[in-house]
């Protein structure tokens, strides 16, 4: 687990998969628009400037510009919506079940998603949180990367078997790799792994390659729960730990995933959930 490592938080919704379902009966909006004003009318219909105003930020956030033209394209985009959305009421499309889940379904997402963001405004992490979350992975790096090739066999015999060939000809591990190995990620490339951290890997891999010099490959099977590992170090090199500063943004936003997890957790675990034999069953195919 790499202390850069970023947990995404609950995404936002896009607005545009928002704005049919705000269209009543009658053509009317079921909210108050917002202090913002408004940008455009179709058919009495309001889109609000702040609703113009989030899909702009969310578009610039994956670096897209805020211009006069993508505003004007953001506009059109609602207003076609509302259109659509008005010839599917009049066709009374919202009454049907199908149509009537799906509204449900992408309102409990946003108030899910409005849930996390005042979560998370109102429980900002502590330093004291921050610090604490920096140790607990930062003891788990060995500050030491390592660059490893394996072969994964299923059985003993024959990680015994290959560690033979090695010994007589160690100049063939990656054409050993590409006809035995059963990992499918790295046979191909000759069993090679890449740059780790062994506390990254499973503990028996990880311990067995920490042990291993440069050049070496492993003299018994190294067994985990994938099967049975013959690894080659290739390559070590320094890791440096960075500072508490330096991954302050990335470790805020780890901790607030975890403070929401456990809040989720908490909420599951005094729920009543109740889940039906046949709605855990996959539906079996009609004859035609």
């Amino acid at each position: 687990m790499s202390i850069k490592s970023c947990i995404l938080l609950v995404s936002a919704t896009s607005l545009l998969s928002l704005s049919a379902c705000n269209v009543g009966e009658h053509g009317k909006t079921e909210n108050t628009l917002a202090i913002g004003g408004v940008a455009a009318t179709v058919n009495g219909i309001p889109i609000s400037n702040d609703t113009v105003d989030h899909i702009i930020g969310e578009g610039m956030a994956m670096g897209r510009p805020d211009s006069p033209e993508s505003r004007k394209a953001i506009i059109n985009q609602l207003a076609m919506q509302i259109l659509v959305s008005q010839e599917a009421i009049k066709k009374k499309l919202d009454e049907t079940p199908a149509v009537i889940d799906q509204i449900n379904l992408t309102k409990q997402s946003i108030l899910a998603n409005a849930f996390a963001q005042d979560f998370m405004k109102n429980n900002p992490v502590s330093d004291d949180m921050l610090k604490a979350e920096y140790e607990k992975i930062k003891a788990q790096m060995s500050g030491t990367e390592y660059k490893a090739r394996h072969i994964l066999v299923k059985s003993e015999a024959e990680a015994k078997d290959i560690i033979a060939k090695l010994k007589t000809n160690s100049g063939q591990f990656d054409k050993l790799a590409k006809e035995k190995s059963e990992d499918a990620g790295s046979r191909n490339g000759g069993g090679e792994l890449g740059w780790f951290d062994p506390h990254g890997m499973v503990p028996e891999f990880g311990a067995a390659v920490a042990k291993l010099e440069k050049g070496k490959f492993t003299l018994e099977p190294v067994k985990t729960q994938y099967g049975y590992h013959v690894i080659l170090l290739e390559d070590t090199r320094s890791q440096p730990i960075p500072t508490i500063e330096q991954v302050k943004p990335q470790l805020s936003k780890q901790v607030q995933q975890q403070n929401m997890k456990k809040l989720i957790d908490d909420l599951m675990s005094k729920a009543k959930i109740e889940i039906s034999a046949s709605s855990a069953v996959a539906p079996t195919k009609k004859s035609e």
